[in-house]
């Protein structure tokens, strides 16, 4: 892949820098101001707090430099359900490992850490208040939920007081390339070009030695932090909750009676016995998260670095084991082992740059190759950290900039970032599900004209298209819907009426299949997937992974598509070709430029489509609205027509003289028949 061989190519820039900037409104940003933050002893008199959140770390931490440089310090980590809800069992494992060995580092260094748990807009004010706080450094954030506490913390700082007498509050990162993100190029093809330098890590700088005489409190246990998640206000119903009990492929391999040699989860376990090996970097057995502290963190990615050198250290061993089960595509494995440690910040991403390229020069005499790493386990950290960083950049600038014809928000999902949007105040929610290659923007003209029919719309980018990330997975249908799954249930949080083209018209289908108290109606446009007589043999592949035949096959599709796209766009649109604009072809063609697009594509040779559309559609047939474009160039619309009728009655279908993308070629009539169709089924529900 074309992005694999940029990072070997930057020059390593030996300047300290950091990014500080005063925070105001998510809505009105100011630019963000690179200033040093390196330097000793104070330079300023008053009191700081360092509000610690997806950054545990002591090491290059921007916030922590600037932040020793006053008279005194207060750490502070805030244990607050509206930022833990979508931690993992094993980030929040993870997390309270994390904070003792900081609490414990700290303490060592002549500070301390302290520990609330509660709201962090009541806590941070009224801790502000008590130590006469006169700045409060915290890092700058991309995710929506985030910004929205970032805020809310803001408008509760002593209201009633002037400006002057208010703390305040400096966000600041921690920059892996040397630049603005205003002078970020839109394309990744073009941000290669400019051969962008590396901001260098910051030490663990020196503690101020005044200390505050305050109750700093301690780190809970596990059993208490469940039951206080359990007090939280987003706490989902039982029903709900278990919903992401069981993955979709178990949930399948349970409904066709084929579960043989999976658990419950669908994971693959790897060790049987009850033994847990001393200093083990894994929170659990079965889980391939790197967890601990920072020293134990940066002492698993030595050994991964050093994955073909052998080892006789037994925990070295155990992370190389796993290496070989998380390798479901060349370079995967990284953030399977280290994914949970990077979302929580306990080692920074270009820390993990500077660790793998001193390890490519200790291999090579001090040399690094442009032409290639000597190791794969490098490439694999180098190609995953410089991904992350061009997709945090790009959700950064939609967040600093406000640009494009929808308010994007971000939201994490698994620890990648996604893109989604959100118009309407009241009525029924809708969510909108793009296909393959496309994005949210596909519904450009169809998201505000739903909204204003008295609905509430959300569109999502899922996840390998458009500007969300496209991390190194394995992509399948069943991956899509459990994103759309947890989509629903933390964000949207309701049964939607949900509306899939093409792919995501068969992802739709699987959400309502395997998950149908989330979903109120099913809207199908061109959905992919067949229709078939009788109960032919299902089968599932116990797992997917892509082999070199699928690498070389999804280059040539990409060098094909790149080719040819502005003829297969309007080729859908045999009715209002116009509709194939430049707009579109434009930002499909820069997308195919991005990080990980190849590996997006290695999924159509690994796509398991085999599931008949009547067969996960059971059941479910007076809730189902088909709308076919009959002009449509992949598949035969007529047949394909006929079959449903034949087979799924009850099934309401709306034919229209356009092709594969109905709701962007003749928006108004789908927009009109959409709107329809969801009065229909909420008056259904509430003559019931």
């Amino acid at each position: 892949m074309a992005f694999l061989s940029f990072p070997r190519l930057l020059p390593i820039h030996s300047r300290r820098s950091s990014s500080l900037s005063p925070h105001t409104s998510r809505r009105k940003r100011p630019r963000l101001i690179v200033s040093a933050c390196s330097g000793s002893g104070p330079e300023n008199n008053g009191v700081a707090i360092l509000w610690f959140k997806h950054d545990l770390r002591l090491e290059d931490h921007p916030g922590l430099v600037a932040a020793a440089r006053y008279r005194s310090l207060v750490p502070l980590y805030i244990f607050d359900n509206r930022l833990l809800s979508r931690y993992s069992k094993a980030m929040l494992d993870s997390l309270l490992f994390t904070l003792k060995e900081l609490k414990d580092s700290l303490t060592e260094l002549g500070s301390e850490l302290m520990i609330r748990v509660g709201k962090i807009d009541k806590i941070l004010p009224e801790l502000a208040k008590e130590v006469k706080a006169s700045s409060i450094f915290l890092e700058e954030e991309v995710e929506y939920h985030v910004q929205e506490l970032i805020d809310m913390v803001k408008e509760s700082l002593s209201p009633d007081c002037s400006p002057e007498k208010n703390p305040s509050i400096i966000c600041w990162r921690t920059p892996f390339y040397d630049i603005q993100v205003k002078d970020l190029p839109e394309s990744h093809d073009e941000f290669k070009k400019l051969q962008t330098p590396l901001a260098s890590s910051l030490p663990i700088p020196d503690f101020p030695t005044t200390k505050l005489n305050l109750d700093w409190g301690e780190v809970p246990n596990y059993d208490y932090l469940e039951e206080f998640m359990k007090t939280g206000t987003l706490k989902l119903n039982d029903s709900w909750a278990s919903m992401k009990a069981k993955s979709a492929d178990t949930l399948l391999r349970e409904r066709i009676s084929k579960s043989e040699g999976i658990n419950a989860d669908g994971s693959f376990y790897m060790y049987t016995e009850d033994k847990t090996l001393k200093n083990s970097f894994f929170m659990t057995k079965n889980e391939n998260a790197v967890g601990g502290g920072e020293g134990a963190v940066l002492d698993a990615l030595a050994a991964y670095l050093r994955y073909l050198e052998g080892t006789a250290r037994a925990n070295w061993q155990e992370l190389h084991d796993r290496i070989r089960i998380a390798e479901t595509r060349e370079g995967s494995s990284f953030y399977t082992l280290f994914g949970c440690a990077l979302q929580l910040g306990i080692v920074s991403r270009r820390k993990v740059y500077y660790e793998a390229i001193k390890y490519e020069k200790e291999r090579n005499a001090g040399f690094v190759s442009p032409f290639g790493y000597s190791a794969a386990t490098v490439a694999a950290a180098i190609n995953a950290i410089c991904s992350m960083e061009w997709y945090w950049l790009m959700a950064l600038r939609s967040q600093l900039n406000k640009e494009g014809m929808f308010s994007i928000r971000i939201w994490r999902w698994n620890g990648f970032l996604i893109q989604y949007t959100a118009i309407g105040e009241e009525g029924p929610p809708v969510l909108l599900v793009h296909g393959f290659g496309a994005f949210l923007e596909h519904y450009r003209d169809n998201i505000h004209n739903i909204a204003n029919g008295g609905h509430r719309v959300w569109a999502v980018t899922l996840l390998g298209f458009g500007r969300s990330e496209k991390p190194n997975v394995v992509y399948t249908e069943l991956l899509w819907a459990e994103l759309l799954r947890d989509f629903i249930l933390d964000i949207v949080g309701e049964p939607v009426h949900i509306v899939g083209n093409s792919v995501g018209g068969y992802v739709a289908a699987v959400i309502a299949g395997l998950w149908p108290n989330l979903v109120k109606s099913v809207v199908l446009m061109n959905s992919a997937g067949e229709v078939t007589a009788g109960q032919s043999f299902i089968s599932l592949p116990k797992e997917r992974r892509t082999s070199a035949a699928t690498w070389l096959g999804a280059q040539v599709l990409l060098y094909y598509l790149r080719s040819t796209l502005r003829n297969i766009v309007r080729s859908c649109y045999p009715s209002k070709p116009e509709r194939a604009d430049e707009w579109l072809v434009g930002e499909m063609l820069r997308a195919s430029h991005d990080p990980g697009v190849s590996v997006v594509l290695e999924s159509v040779f690994s796509f398991n489509l085999s599931i008949p559309l009547n067969y996960i559609l059971k059941g479910l047939s007076d809730r189902i609205l088909v709308i076919q474009g009959m002009k449509d160039p992949i598949s035969n619309s007529k047949s394909k027509m006929g079959m449903l009728k034949e087979h799924c009655p009850g099934i309401l279908i709306r034919e229209l003289d356009a092709g594969h993308c109905p709701h962007d070629e003749l928006p108004r009539e789908v927009n009109n028949i959409i709107c329809d169709w969801i009065i229909h089924i909420e008056g259904k529900t509430l003559s019931r």
